[in-house]
């Protein structure tokens, strides 16, 4: 797990706060029945998007409909995370994670984030998709898990969403906070428009919030080693369209 096996660009401090955790979580092992691992070419990316679309399509079907590969799913600085079941390598959970290293963060198409975000490394989490029913509720969280895992590995300071009505409150038990005035929800332009409310979550600071919280996940997602989360960027990671089947019109209006 990437989480364990950590390069911090010679941030001797970062390496210092992380070592204690990693050796407590090795200590409480647990096995899921389904991996995520980061996408890797263009038929993990189509896998993708089929969870992408059976999701949106419970509460958007129009929306859904149009889903396709986008451009920004190869481009640099973006990160596409697959959760595959184990008994037939079936797809059953996704989410892209965007940094602004390279470019804004999509939330940025509809506001200026406040002047306290302007120098930090920040992240954004979109296109999260599940399958329906009890073994999508585990496979969201373990996918916020690695997010989580992610964030800590890159050296994110700031971790930003937006969601919708009802799933915000979601975001609330997570304890992020918003960014803006207090359930203020504004229309996104990288999801057609819909209201949603912009939130943030600090990771530097997120186990020690968890913990003097109590809150009921901390030792899930912080104390419990889970080695089907492997987030080692593939030797053959390539997310450059195949020509011969690509197709014209991919990005979402």
């Amino acid at each position: 797990m990437k989480s364990i096996e950590i390069i911090t660009h010679g941030a001797c401090d970062h390496a210092s706060r992380l070592e204690l955790p990693a050796i407590q979580a090795l200590q409480n092992p647990e096995r899921m029945p389904f991996s995520i691992r980061i996408a890797s070419g263009e038929r993990d990316l189509r896998k993708a998007v089929g969870v992408r679309r059976t999701a949106y399509g419970r509460h958007l079907p129009e929306f859904a409909q149009r889903m396709a590969v986008e451009d920004c799913d190869r481009e640099p600085g973006t990160t596409v995370l697959l959760a595959e079941a184990k008994l037939d390598d079936a797809p059953v959970g996704t989410m892209r994670i965007q940094t602004n290293e390279f470019a804004p963060l999509p939330v940025e198409q509809s506001m200026e984030l406040p002047h306290r975000f302007g120098a930090a490394r920040l992240a954004e989490a979109t296109r999260l998709g599940v399958a329906n029913g009890g073994v999508g509720k585990v496979v969201k969280m373990m996918l916020f898990k690695a997010l989580f895992l992610y964030c800590e590995q890159q050296q994110i300071d700031w971790l930003i969403i937006t969601a919708r009505s009802p799933v915000d409150r979601e975001y609330d038990a997570m304890l992020f906070e918003d960014v803006f005035e207090h359930r203020q929800f504004m229309p996104m332009a990288h999801v057609g428009g819909l209201p949603h409310r912009v939130m943030a979550g600090e990771v530097g600071v997120a186990r020690r919030r968890w913990g003097e919280a109590k809150h009921p996940l901390f030792k899930f997602v912080f104390q419990t080693h889970h080695p089907d989360i492997d987030l080692r960027v593939p030797n053959d990671l390539s997310l450059m369209p195949e020509p011969v089947r690509c197709q014209e019109g991919s990005r979402i209006a």
